[in-house]
């Protein structure tokens, strides 16, 4: 039988490697790098799919106590999928800079406050 409470905590530390490789791979760079760079922006495309992805798999018991738009983290995963040529990466750098950090915050907290023994 699957433990929906330790799927939770992996998919919450998937999330969590994933911000940090995109904070990697964004390091030093300026907007313009991640416009003309393809490599970079799929790069980080794909990291951004995971995190919408692994949110779908957690407890919605435990994503409801936290106050965040878990919706939009999982409608991003849906356009980078099935509207890739949709994307406007001036958006995406903008998410970078300003709701990535937030998002880090918060799965930290629930990290923390959820799977202490865990983490």
């Amino acid at each position: 039988m699957k433990d929906k409470n330790r799927d939770s905590y992996e998919r919450l530390i998937h999330i969590s490697k994933a911000i940090t490789d995109i904070e990697v791979f964004a390091v030093k760079k300026e907007k313009i790098d991640f416009l003309n760079n393809n490599l970079l922006s799929s790069a980080i495309l794909f990291q951004f799919s995971i995190i919408g992805e692994a949110v779908v798999f957690i407890e919605n018991n435990i994503l409801e106590k936290y106050p965040y738009p878990w919706y939009k983290v999982r409608a991003f995963r849906n356009l980078i999928s099935h509207e890739y040529f949709s994307i406007e990466l001036s958006a995406v750098w903008e998410i970078i800079k300003k709701d990535l950090p937030e998002l880090k915050i918060m799965i930290n907290t629930i990290l923390n406050n959820e799977f202490k023994d865990l983490t």
